[in-house]
């Protein structure tokens, strides 16, 4: 059972990352230069996220070191 909720739990957080990065790149393109930069920063969004969708502990960590360097 827990390792079930294991994989659904990678599976949220993948989708979810994924989402949040391509969304605001899409949006920060858009709002910047329009529909062909929209699509280019959804696609730098996607590249970006993947290695945290893979990976919780790191995007943590590095939320962690970006948090610590600004205090």
């Amino acid at each position: 059972m827990l390792r079930v909720l294991t994989i659904v739990f990678r599976c949220v957080w993948a989708f979810a990352i994924i989402a949040i990065a391509v969304g605001f790149g899409a949006a920060w393109g858009w709002h910047k230069h329009g529909l062909v930069a929209a699509i280019a920063l959804g696609f730098v969004g996607l590249a970006v996220s993947w290695p945290f969708a893979y990976s919780p502990t790191a995007f943590f960590q590095l939320l962690l070191e970006m948090l610590a360097g600004m205090v």
